[in-house]
């Protein structure tokens, strides 16, 4: 008898809650790292990093070749100095490596702050685009493509958002 009535209640909720994946809701992803690469304002700001990356190695390979052009003078003049000029030189020497490494950390520090600050930058401009677009196709869910195993590509959307991205945004003010 309980086994009836289980059977039963069981195909009453059924009824009632048809779960039919066929009706799932609209879901679609997004490759963020293709839009950022290929778009003309994240094309300008790979630019922009790559340009302060190689404004800071040419400063810190000038602050390396007058730290290494130092070094040798201090050991060429070892035999000629005093030892309390010697030390006092090695000690400057010491802390100009000191300082060269503080700039290297420095200048990583500020790379790296600027690379997050522009991102940041990009997906704020991105976001509006996303919920836009969502809207208006009924995508109840967009989803990144680092987050899916397997999906069909129909369901990527990426190369529409980097085509509607590409015509409303040109550039990003990053300071």
């Amino acid at each position: 008898m309980k086994l009836k009535n289980l059977i039963y209640i069981s195909s009453i909720l059924l009824i009632f809650f048809n779960f039919d994946v066929s009706k799932a809701e609209n879901i679609a992803f997004i490759d963020l790292n293709r839009i950022f690469d290929n778009s003309e304002a994240g094309k300008k700001i790979i630019k922009r990093v790559k340009d302060k990356q190689k404004k800071n190695l040419d400063e810190l390979k000038k602050m390396q070749k007058k730290f290494d052009t130092d070094k040798e003078k201090i050991i060429a003049q070892k035999n000629v100095l005093s030892e309390e000029d010697f030390k006092s030189k090695i000690i400057k020497l010491e802390n100009d490596f000191k300082e060269y490494n503080k700039k290297i950390r420095e200048n990583n520090s500020n790379l790296t702050n600027f690379q997050l600050k522009a991102r940041g930058e990009f997906y704020n401009y991105l976001t509006p685009i996303l919920e836009s677009y969502a809207k208006e196709n009924s995508i109840s869910l967009i989803l990144k493509r680092e987050n899916i195993l397997i999906g069909k590509t129909n369901l990527d959307i990426s190369q529409n958002i980097l085509e509607i991205f590409n015509k409303k945004i040109k550039t990003i003010k990053v300071n």
